[in-house]
């Protein structure tokens, strides 16, 4: 990673204001701003969401889908110059859950492309700890997924940030 590039991830509950603190750390650097969206529109609510996200950002900004290679994004896309905003790590854990991937090797794909990106990254990811244990053993697997990735990322970042009700507060760096 270069010596001059930052890492940080967001963390934060649902409707925290995670995405909009993420969005304007991103256009506070310098550089080319790229959206790397997670997320797949599967029902009408969904596709909402994107598209108002979609119209958060201005003409600044060109957007990546990577909603399952997000390692092979980073690598292909992270360079001097140019800020990638994740959004969101835990929409990926979804996806590779639904497509039976093998979680450890898919965070692990993912902190090695992180500890070799060249310029900015920022990753929005759902904090899923704070809530009571889910009642079935898939939204288990989704949760404790979801906790480990954030606990990988998080070691390797070099900022990690917590918002709750649209308060960042820095937790590292």
């Amino acid at each position: 990673m270069s010596a001059h590039a930052t890492t940080t991830l967001v963390l934060g509950g649902a409707r925290s204001g995670k995405s909009r603190h993420a969005q304007e750390l991103a256009e506070g650097c310098t550089g080319e701003l790229v959206f790397v969206a997670t997320a797949q529109a599967f029902d009408g609510e969904m596709a909402e969401r994107i598209a108002a996200h979609r119209r958060d950002r201005d003409a600044r900004w060109s957007t990546l889908e990577a909603p399952t290679d997000l390692p092979g994004a980073i690598g292909r896309e992270a360079r001097a110059g140019r800020v990638l905003l994740v959004d969101c790590l835990t929409l990926w854990v979804s996806n590779l859950m639904l497509g039976d991937a093998d979680m450890d090797q898919a965070s692990d794909a993912l902190v090695s492309a992180i500890e070799q990106a060249d310029g900015d990254l920022i990753f929005v990811s759902n904090e899923v700890g704070f809530g009571i244990v889910p009642d079935n053993a898939l939204a288990r697997r989704f949760r404790d997924a979801a906790g480990r990735l954030n606990q990988r990322v998080a070691a390797v970042c070099d900022r990690v940030e917590l918002v709750v009700a649209g308060l960042p507060l820095r937790i590292k760096g």
